[in-house]
């Protein structure tokens, strides 16, 4: 399905982080708008811990967190959190690896509704300005995956 938001910017909207979420002993942020046109290229997926597609997909997010593109600071990978407790999605994470530098949470659902969001899994491309560049609707495969990192590299050069 198209989604009406790709070359438009991306939702201002502020999401809280998952609390007791941390990441290298430190806590993890939410989402902010600002973070979105910092300039570096975004890869932020929707998640849920209830959501079984999410959890075949995850690896394929940790494999991307330790990409070089990413570990070097060009792309993040930011997760939002879907409909979800705040215990079952630390658990999710705890359990299967945070590839995520920031996670905001939605536990009503509605922020997901300004992003177009139709379910979990879902993952959007966003360049350094901001701008909405792709979206991809449903469980990332890992060649889908792959294809969706390089896509981010070559926008972040």
């Amino acid at each position: 399905m198209p989604s009406a938001l790709i070359g438009k910017p991306a939702p201002e909207i502020a999401l809280a982080p998952l609390d007791g979420l941390l990441r290298d002993g430190r806590p993890v942020p939410g989402l902010e708008p600002a973070m979105l046109r910092a300039g570096k290229v975004t890869i932020l997926n929707v998640f849920a811990s209830w959501c079984a597609p999410c959890r075949v997909e995850h690896p394929f997010l940790v494999e991307m967190a330790n990409a070089e593109a990413v570990r070097a600071g060009r792309v993040q990978l930011v997760g939002l959190n879907y409909k979800d407790e705040p215990e079952n999605a630390r658990r999710f994470l705890g359990a299967l690896g945070n590839p995520f530098g920031a996670v905001g949470t939605d536990r009503g659902g509605r922020s997901a509704i300004e992003w177009g969001v139709y379910g979990v899994p879902e993952s959007f491309l966003i360049g350094k300005d901001g701008t909405i560049l792709k979206k991809h609707i449903g469980q990332l495969t890992q060649e889908s995956a792959r294809a969706l990192l390089a896509e981010a590299a070559a926008a972040a050069r």
